[in-house]
C-alpha cells in the first residue's frame, strides 16, 4: 500500500549535504537552508522517500535559523526519538518510511497552534508547490494547503 521507502537509488541521488543530514544525523548551518524563507503554498516531503511531512500552512518564522512547523502533515510519517547527543536531552524527528534524520521538535512553538516547534533541516526536505501536488501524486493533501499566514 505504501509507496514511500528508502532505496539505493534515492540515496545515490542525494547531494553531499543531503546525505550528511539525512543519513549521518548532521545539522545544516543555521540560516543556510534553501527553504528557510520559502513562503510558497505546497507541501514538504522527505528528500529520500517522498513521504509527505509538513504543509506550508503549518510553517512559521521561529527565528531559530531553520524551517519551523507547528505540526506534521501526516503524524504517522514522523517518528520522535530521544536524543542525548551534545550533552542535552532533545527529541529527534525522523521520517517513518525513509528513516531520514529531519531535525528536532521543541515545546516552544506558538501556544495558539499547539505549542510545538518542529525545527527541520531544509536538506532533508523537497518542496512540492501546490500547482504540482496533483501531478506528483499528492492531490489528497490539496485541501490542507492554504495561503501562508
Amino acid at each position: 500500500m505504501n509507496q514511500y521507502r528508502k532505496t539505493a537509488e534515492s540515496i545515490a541521488r542525494l547531494t553531499p549535504e543531503q546525505y550528511r543530514v539525512t543519513q549521518e544525523n548532521a545539522t545544516e548551518l543555521p540560516g543556510s537552508g534553501e527553504y528557510l524563507h520559502n513562503r510558497e503554498p505546497g507541501i514538504y516531503v522527505d528528500i529520500v522517500s517522498g513521504e509527505p511531512l509538513f504543509a506550508s500552512s503549518d510553517k512559521f518564522d521561529s527565528g531559530c535559523g531553520w524551517p519551523s512547523f507547528v505540526k506534521p502533515l501526516e503524524p504517522v510519517n514522523i517518528k520522535e526519538l530521544p536524543d542525548t547527543s551534545h550533552g542535552r536531552i532533545r527529541t529527534e524527528v525522523r521520517s517513518s518510511f525513509g528513516d531520514s534524520h529531519l531535525g528536532h521538535v521543541f515545546p516552544d512553538g506558538p501556544e495558539d497552534r499547539g505549542g510545538l516547534r518542529y525545527c527541520i533541516n531544509s536538506a532533508s526536505l523537497r518542496f512540492v508547490p501546490r500547482e504540482r501536488m496533483q501531478a506528483e501524486g499528492y492531490g489528497a493533501y490539496l485541501d490542507q494547503i492554504e495561503e501562508i499566514r
